[in-house]
């Protein structure tokens, strides 16, 4: 098959779509398809940089997330380009700029278009005038408009695919959750985490790896890691990342005198991620936003047990203690992580080994490219028994 996807957001810009996006590229290329990314221009990509089957199209900083790009021109280039390409499905991953291009280029060349909805958008509100402006139902209304027309919605969790259903969303909808690349994160790489921050072999360390924004709520985990020192007094914090919010949790580090026990290593390129997993003895996150938690899946892929807030996705996530527990009050969190800390999982437990390898096969990026392929088909099947009824319907 030939398959456009459409995104505002692809690297070098850093997140879970991105990483998403990059992830299904790849496993659809590997099963032999043409896979061709439409996305916006960026900074830290030359203007005139040669990218294999990326196009980039003209934009500038989105409003209230600068490190976010937004498309303002390329509707007609990128039909000419899909066009000449022969596509025969486009994907989109963005209500925004390149997805409105994306449901333009799909209807006139005719082929289905499929949506993926990545961003719980209720949960970012306070980012735009503080919340003042734009309210839930707009949400709502807006994401009915995007979505009306569309072939197919992919959606990574049960928690988007409520949301979608109670907003009214009408389109097929499918549960595909995002996959990994698991090979990535099984295998040990050579850098020494420990020594790269002074810490000694013995140094139990909890582990937070995300964008580091305001909804992701680490300054919750923050203010309970006094309580897990009570139990674990020489654990380490490493919180892996940057983002917006990124000097109030230093400040508030220092606030609470915990500067022996923090450490934040700024951002850190995907390929080296891994050895910061491997090092771990339990990762956390008390995030309530969290639609798809590309991070626990790393985690749970590298053996990392995570302890993380109770929600229908994650507790269908986690279903085994040997790859971590969900909670509903902190103080059941301070205790599940000084448990992990104290006893940490051993991986070569023939057990441990089984239930892992079950939940790796589950969240693996073949998995997840053959679930997206085969809706792929499944729409392409609707869309031409439409076509023929309406055929049909003209010829009596």
């Amino acid at each position: 098959m030939n398959i456009g996807l459409f995104t505002d957001t692809y690297f070098p810009q850093v997140s879970g779509v991105a990483t998403s996006i990059k992830t299904l590229k790849n496993e659809l290329t590997r099963q032999g398809h043409q896979v061709y990314i439409f996305t916006t221009t960026d900074p830290h990509v030359d203007k005139d940089a040669y990218e294999e089957n990326i196009f980039r199209f003209s934009s500038i900083p989105f409003v209230s997330f600068t490190d976010r790009r937004i498309a303002f021109r390329g509707l007609f280039q990128a039909y000419e380009i899909a066009k000449e390409l022969n596509l025969d499905v486009v994907h989109t991953q963005t209500e925004f700029s390149m997805g409105m291009i994306g449901k333009f280029v799909a209807r006139n060349l005719e082929i289905p278009c499929v949506h993926t909805y990545h961003t719980m958008y209720e949960d970012y509100l306070h980012y735009v005038a503080n919340g003042k402006l734009i309210k839930p139902v707009h949400v709502k209304e807006g994401t009915l408009a995007f979505c009306h027309h569309l072939s197919g919605v992919v959606a990574p969790s049960d928690r988007v695919l409520d949301t979608l259903t109670n907003y009214g969303v009408k389109a097929e909808m499918r549960i595909i959750p995002t996959g990994i690349n698991v090979d990535m994160f099984a295998d040990k790489i050579g850098i020494d985490i420990r020594a790269k921050y002074n810490l000694s072999p013995d140094t139990p360390i909890i582990l937070s790896v995300s964008r580091i924004a305001y909804e992701k709520n680490i300054t919750a985990v923050i203010t309970e890691l006094p309580n897990i020192l009570k139990q674990v007094p020489n654990a380490v914090f490493m919180i892996v990342g940057d983002g917006p919010a990124i000097d109030d949790l230093k400040q508030q580090v220092k606030d609470e005198k915990m500067t022996d026990h923090v450490i934040f290593t700024g951002e850190i390129n995907n390929d080296n991620v891994n050895a910061y997993y491997q090092a771990a003895e339990v990762f956390v996150s008390a995030s309530e936003s969290e639609s798809q938690g590309l991070t626990y899946i790393e985690a749970m892929a590298a053996g990392l047990p995570v302890v993380v807030k109770s929600s229908a996705y994650t507790d269908d996530l986690i279903n085994a203690k040997s790859l971590g527990q969900t909670y509903d009050k902190l103080s059941d969190f301070d205790d599940d992580v000084a448990h992990y800390l104290k006893h940490p999982v051993d991986k070569n437990n023939p057990e441990v080994k089984q239930t892992l390898k079950s939940k790796i096969d589950a969240i693996s990026a073949k998995t997840f490219a053959s679930r997206v392929l085969n809706f792929y088909r499944d729409l392409q099947i609707s869309q031409e028994l439409v076509v023929e009824k309406s055929i049909d319907t003209t010829k009596d």
